[in-house]
């Protein structure tokens, strides 16, 4: 049996001090899963969509790449955009690259790439898998209180409003069989922060399409800037207010 061709997107802006570390981590569990004996093999790339950092993130990606590393790739945007529209070009490159499937990690290493393993074996009978903090067997690390309060009342108030079964729809941990993005109009997502989240998989529900909830380990960043703000919260606010009591308009 042929390795699945396997591309892992993650967007960075100003991400130098947590990059390397990245790289290096994904490195050895790409090693691993290609040489997998009696189970499901993966030929893993990296996919590093940068918003024209000023620390310099874009640059040591390139030395990496300078250094033999052929399954590393870059993708530079001109600004910085925006989660959603980093994605979207990720995902857009990797399915122009003929990948099978598509995942999404966090630069900042709140992600383990040591859990990617779980997500793509759960693709197996899913289409979509999404890394989940808040059920058995998943946690958090380092985050206050507060912090784990307002992720579970926003996850919380979410499935309320939009009728959903996720117990962590804000994730940025997850994996796609390549139909799920091809058959949910990428283009037609205008949310711009978390929200994305939120976005895609409320279209990959309505799609029909089955979401496997993994549980992960959550480890708050311990270098760079976290990207949150007011602005990003109240997006996801007003949009799964207006999607959940409201009329939603995506249509296949």
């Amino acid at each position: 049996m042929s390795a699945t061709k396997v591309l892992i997107v993650s967007p960075t802006y100003n991400e130098i001090e947590s990059i390397g570390n990245l790289i290096s981590r994904i490195t050895t569990v790409r090693h691993h899963l290609a040489v997998r004996s009696n189970e499901h093999s993966y030929e893993i790339d990296l996919l590093i969509v940068d918003d024209n950092s000023p620390d310099g993130t874009a640059r040591y990606v390139k030395q990496e790449q300078n250094s033999g590393n052929k399954w590393l790739h870059l993708l530079e945007r001109p600004g910085k955009g925006g989660l959603g529209p980093a994605y979207i070009a990720g995902f857009t490159w990797g399915l122009t690259h003929d990948y099978d499937v598509l995942c999404e990690i966090d630069a900042d290493l709140s992600h383990q790439p040591e859990e990617l393993v779980n997500l793509l074996d759960a693709l197996d009978g899913h289409d979509m898998a999404i890394g989940t903090r808040w059920i058995p067997g998943g946690s958090v690390v380092n985050w206050p209180v507060i912090r784990q309060l307002i992720s579970r009342i926003g996850t919380g108030y979410a499935r309320f409003a939009l009728r959903l079964d996720l117990r962590d729809i804000t994730s940025g941990y997850r994996a796609f069989h390549r139909e799920v993005l091809e058959n949910i109009d990428l283009n037609s997502i205008h949310s711009q922060g978390y929200c994305f989240q939120i976005e895609v998989a409320l279209r990959a529900h309505r799609t029909g399409y089955s979401i496997a909830q993994v549980p992960i380990t959550f480890v708050e960043r311990v270098g760079g800037v976290s990207k949150m703000s007011k602005k990003i919260v109240a997006e996801a606010l007003w949009n799964v207010t207006k999607w959940g009591f409201g009329r939603y308009q995506y249509r296949r």
